[in-house]
């Protein structure tokens, strides 16, 4: 039901949402060019690695699409990309992510395999079930740039202080996630 339920929605959003796509599209492009989309290899359902799709808000560096972390660092972002950023619209292309089945629309948020790493045993519970584009956790640190921008050592906390929260919620998720909830994440997410 669930992947009926993404399979639908991400389709219909993708569809009802094509011309705000291309407007954001040229907003990249002229701000610093090509390319539009930013990938970057995340872990899956079941530890399989995917790329994950969002509207680049970043001028380019080596290695970003294997999961660099510039954890508080704003400097690389883009006019246009603090606005994709401030508003989440650099996460609508993941639409096509939960389309093509690697993700849903609500689930734990995919990582990177380096912080996957750090808490191997309780991530090994969280990808029993597709990341997803927003859940609780995104909703509780949609301020994480800023808090990590105010860290001395921003690896450090989210290492130690926001990676375990997101896991503990995201192992909520996984114990007692249904469609009633998802429903209610995706309005707290669009309207809250």
């Amino acid at each position: 039901m669930k992947r009926l339920f993404d399979f639908v929605s991400s389709l219909c959003g993708i569809l009802i949402l094509l011309p705000l796509f291309v407007i954001l599209a040229f907003a990249v492009v002229i701000d610093t060019g090509f390319p539009v989309f930013f990938l970057q290899k995340r872990v899956g359902l079941y530890g399989r690695p995917f790329y994950i799709y969002k509207f680049r808000t970043m001028t380019l560096q080596k290695d970003a699409s294997q999961g660099s972390f510039d954890a508080g660092d704003s400097r690389r972002v883009t006019p246009v990309g603090r606005v994709l950023r401030r508003t989440k619209l650099d996460e609508l292309p993941q639409l096509w992510n939960v389309l093509r089945g690697d993700m849903s629309l609500v689930g734990p948020r995919p990582e990177v395999q380096k912080w996957v790493d750090v808490y191997p045993e309780r991530w090994s519970r969280v990808l029993s079930l597709r990341p997803g584009i927003t859940d609780n956790a995104s909703l509780e640190f949609r301020n994480e740039e800023e808090l990590l921008a105010a860290s001395s050592n921003p690896e450090k906390t989210y290492s130690d202080e926001v990676l375990p929260r997101k896991l503990d919620l995201y192992e909520d998720y996984v114990q007692n996630h249904s469609l009633a909830g998802d429903i209610r994440i995706i309005f707290r997410t669009i309207f809250g």
